[in-house]
């Protein structure tokens, strides 16, 4: 009798403790999933948001403002990829990252690219062939924003430096 209770409670202790830590690890993985490499993505919740407004309807001006902002964003964000890529590639190689940041950019890209296609589509819907050309528009509007973004700044440091120039005159 004690010749098969022995084996029946080896059988019993090592699947017990399989299935333990299969749970465990089962837990842990979830809560391991990869991470988003961009935050929340406003600009298409926003136009998403005005496109089920229904009472009462946006005006088609405001829905077209929306979505060339949703283009601008998702350049930036094809901007930085496309910068991030081959630097994250190379601290991979190295070592340096874990592969769980470099699968958050590649999902990431693909993402990206169901992104585009919407976007592509959304603005077809509006005017036929405008597709093809929001993302140039897009770029052409930020391109535009840091300029005056760099010339707001470079008149603000010299009226500081007037300023600072006429009290030490003054001071003197």
């Amino acid at each position: 009798m004690a010749s098969v209770f022995v084996p029946v409670l080896y059988l019993f202790l090592v699947i017990g403790s399989l299935g333990i830590f299969s749970s465990f690890y089962r837990k842990r993985a979830a809560k391991r999933q990869i991470e988003s490499y961009f935050p929340r993505h406003l600009e298409r919740d926003q136009y998403v948001t005005l496109l089920q407004q229904t009472d009462p309807p946006p005006n088609e001006t405001l829905l077209k403002a929306a979505l060339i902002r949703r283009a601008m964003a998702d350049v930036q964000r094809i901007v930085r990829i496309r910068e991030d890529k081959p630097a994250l590639q190379i601290l991979l190689q190295k070592g340096s990252v874990g592969d769980d940041l470099w699968n958050s950019l590649l999902a990431a890209e693909k993402e990206m690219e169901a992104e585009i296609l919407e976007v592509v589509n959304e603005a077809n819907t509006f005017v036929e062939g405008w597709g093809q050309i929001i993302f140039q528009s897009a770029s052409e509007i930020i391109q535009n924003e840091k300029m005056r973004a760099v010339f707001e700044a470079s008149a603000k440091s010299r009226t500081e430096k007037g300023a600072s120039r006429q009290t030490s005159r003054n001071a003197l």
